[in-house]
């Protein structure tokens, strides 16, 4: 090996070790992304894991690798749908849908995501949230689809008149009690995010 080689070598080497430690320190309960064992039970959970460019366990081993521009371009975060069944299962009680939170700002302040809809839809998930509390499905998927897809709210017609129908899908929103509690949560976990 050249001094060259070993000098690059040794350098990404620290590039990775960084990166590991940022994505660590940025995650809630991130000090137990070490302990992965590559066991794939979080894949094999994943409701969305076919859609996924690299599966929680393939993002966890980039992360170790140092890939940072790989793994805030990966669509795996954007496609998480926080139902925390990887987390549940991991034999290793990783917080994996936390990282895929992290992973999800890191890209946003990088400016690394791929350029698709999945970071407008947060934002117009995040914009319900914030005024009344919780999601308004039937809000969250018409303003997305005016603002991305016109014309595939159609195909979602059946589906969507079908929840209306079984009261799943309401017309209006509703607000919860304690919003203003909630208010001051977001509001204090902002200010908390912005001095990170």
């Amino acid at each position: 090996m050249t001094a060259a080689t070993a000098e690059a070598s040794q350098a990404h080497a620290s590039s990775a070790t960084a990166f590991m430690q940022e994505v660590v320190a940025k995650t809630p309960g991130g000090e137990t992304l070490i302990k992965c064992i590559q066991c794939a039970t979080c894949g094999g959970s994943c409701p969305s894991g076919p859609d996924m460019q690299h599966t929680p366990r393939e993002i966890i081993a980039l992360i170790r690798a140092g890939e940072r521009e790989r793994v805030l371009r990966s669509n795996t975060p954007w496609y998480c749908v926080s139902c925390y069944y990887c987390t549940v299962r991991c034999p290793q009680e990783i917080h994996i849908t936390d990282l895929m939170y992290t992973l999800k700002r890191m890209a946003v302040q990088a400016k690394l995501y791929d350029d698709s809809t999945a970071p407008d839809f947060s934002k117009t998930f995040i914009m319900w949230v914030e005024d009344f509390g919780r999601a308004f499905e039937l809000g969250l998927m018409g303003v997305h689809m005016l603002k991305h897809n016109p014309f595939g709210a159609f195909k979602m017609g059946d589906m969507g008149f079908g929840m209306v129908s079984k009261g799943r899908m309401a017309f209006t929103p509703t607000r919860i009690k304690g919003l203003q509690g909630l208010k001051r949560i977001l509001a204090k976990a902002k200010e908390l995010e912005v001095s990170a």
